[in-house]
């Protein structure tokens, strides 16, 4: 058994918010866990190609979206998962940012990053 803080990991900066992987690969237990923070106002075009996604929204407001512009929703205490290595779009309410606890499989390494642009969706 072991515990760790958001404050003993690296913040790592993913364009248009942050996230601190709490649970990495080298901790050998099959997924990763992260703090995610989406900056208020932002628009981010994600896709996982790699890894399964799982996010439970515990702060803020925003809402994800699917390539074919399916809105749902998220506040705290919202879920949503992608299971089919889905394209979509990560939104921040204008006024708050949306903070999720996300957890992928299979794990990340830890320091992957999104390049997020006007030109399609970032993955990794």
């Amino acid at each position: 058994m072991f515990t760790r803080t958001r404050a003993e990991v690296e913040s790592v900066n993913w364009g248009n918010g942050t996230s601190e992987r709490l649970l990495t690969a080298n901790d050998v237990f099959g997924f990763t866990v992260a703090h995610t923070v989406v900056k208020a106002g932002t628009r981010s075009p994600l896709q996982y190609r790699n890894h399964l996604e799982a996010c439970y929204c515990i702060g803020g407001s925003g809402a994800v979206e699917s390539e074919d512009g399916v809105r749902h929703e998220v506040v705290a205490g919202t879920l949503y998962a992608l299971d089919q290595h889905d394209a979509h779009f990560l939104v921040a309410s204008d006024h708050e940012d949306l903070e999720l606890i996300s957890v992928f499989n299979p794990p990340l390494t830890g320091n992957e990053r999104h390049t997020v642009t006007a030109d399609g969706f970032s993955s990794y």
